[in-house]
């Protein structure tokens, strides 16, 4: 358990440490005020670390952010190992966070949900019940159950 929490420290370090350095630290034009660290995570023997990140723009800038990162990637572990204090600074992986491309899925389909909704909404505003108003049978009245017992003797 102690484990644990000293990897929670040190990615909530990693993720500090990266975001302050990608935004005072680094001159490189393809890692400008577009990339967004969200998230980081480390092994439990402290060796990796995976830094999540997302960035604002399109395909390109995506794709350029990403090979900024890598080119950054020995300057960021730097910063790291001088912040973090520990015996072996952690190797650093970049990957996207798919976060933000699954929320605006989600909204996709909630917006279709919606739109469909409204159309059933629409279709039956004029609708009558099929059978009535009251669809569910009823027991018939006891004095009809009576004669037609009579009838039978």
């Amino acid at each position: 358990m102690a484990d644990n929490a000293r990897a929670k420290r040190l990615a909530d370090l990693i993720r500090e440490v990266v975001a302050q350095k990608l935004q005072r630290g680094i001159k490189d034009p393809r890692l400008g005020t577009h990339v967004t660290i969200t998230d980081t995570r480390v092994t439990g023997d402290l060796r990796e670390a995976t830094v999540f990140y997302t960035v604002y723009g399109d395909d390109e800038d995506r794709a350029s952010a990403a090979a900024g990162l890598e080119s950054a990637k020995g300057v960021l572990r730097s910063a790291v190992g001088a912040a973090a204090g520990v015996k072996f600074t952690p190797s650093l992986t970049f990957v996207a966070d798919a976060l933000p491309d699954n929320a605006r899925a989600i909204e996709d389909l909630l917006d279709k949900a919606r739109l469909s909704d409204e159309k059933v909404r629409e279709v039956s505003a004029g609708a009558e019940f099929a059978g009535g108003a009251d669809p569910y049978r009823k027991p018939e009245d006891e004095s009809d159950d009576e004669t037609d017992g009579d009838a039978r003797a």
